[in-house]
């Protein structure tokens, strides 16, 4: 039986090219047009398992899917860096002068709005979402109306490329995590990056302990990110992202790490997607 993948979006989206990347194209799509739906699809068991941006280079972190993560108890299995390509598509037959709305995820418009400063009667409508916008004109064949979506949406919904590439800043990328209910069995000799949260009491230089333990233990710091904890003011978890070579450094880091915080958890342990 083929995986249910929970994304966030509409068939089309850079989380549907994500799912289809990791787990190719026979898998069943759950749609979700929101990061609070997709985690409960996983929770009801619609979904097996589900994909979630997390940051991005333009935009930084994604901070609410931190705590989704972490209050669900969802365990991170695997990730990706994916670079963000905005292209203009509408119904095969026209050129960009017959287009005069662009409709979109209001991201995407933003990161777009230098292109379209040479088409000032170009009017710019936010919506939901990319690749939802582009089903829409395909279904409901919308002329005069053009998407920003992946060029995958173009192929999905059988329309014409406009203009390709048309964002500003052109090194745009996103990092997504596969998540799941079930704790992952990764083997050990695949696995070198983890993802931990973490409390720490108001004592000076706590947190710069915890940072020499992972300097000493030779993990690489690749993101450290504090959210506040709820009901408890001025209180803070601290969710870090560290690389390795070395297992068993990593796991002595854990053990070391487990007895200087108040509160520990392992958020996952997978390949890294940089490499």
């Amino acid at each position: 039986m083929n995986k249910v993948i929970a994304i966030q979006g509409a068939e089309g989206s850079n989380h549907h090219k994500v799912a289809r990347d990791f787990y190719g194209d026979n898998i069943q799509l759950k749609e979700c047009m929101s990061f609070d739906a997709l985690v409960d699809s996983l929770l009801d068991k619609s979904a097996d398992l589900g994909v979630m941006a997390l940051e991005n280079t333009i935009a930084g972190s994604i901070i609410p899917n931190y705590a989704l993560i972490d209050k669900n108890n969802l365990h991170i299995i695997d990730e990706e860096y994916l670079n963000i390509h905005h292209h203009l598509m509408a119904l095969k037959g026209q050129q960009i002068h017959d287009i005069h709305e662009v409709w979109s995820h209001p991201m995407a418009l933003l990161q777009c709005k230098e292109f379209f400063k040479q088409y000032p009667e170009i009017k710019l409508v936010e919506d939901v979402d990319t690749a939802e916008v582009a089903k829409r004109i395909s279904k409901e064949n919308l002329k005069g109306i053009a998407a920003i979506a992946p060029k995958i949406a173009a192929e999905i919904f059988d329309l014409a490329i406009l203009e390709d590439e048309i964002q500003t800043i052109k090194e745009n990328s996103t990092r997504f995590v596969m998540v799941q209910t079930k704790e992952p069995n990764n083997g050990i000799d695949t696995i070198n990056k983890a993802s931990l949260k973490f409390q720490l009491n108001h004592k000076r230089g706590s947190l710069a302990a915890i940072l020499n333990v992972l300097s000493d233990c030779k993990m690489n710091l690749t993101k450290i990110q504090s959210l506040p904890v709820i009901e408890m003011p001025w209180k803070y978890s601290f969710f870090v992202d560290v690389t390795f070579d070395d297992y068993s450094n990593y796991k002595k880091a854990e053990s070391i790490i487990q007895i200087m915080a108040e509160e520990f958890k392992i958020l996952g342990t997978y390949k890294n997607g940089r490499q």
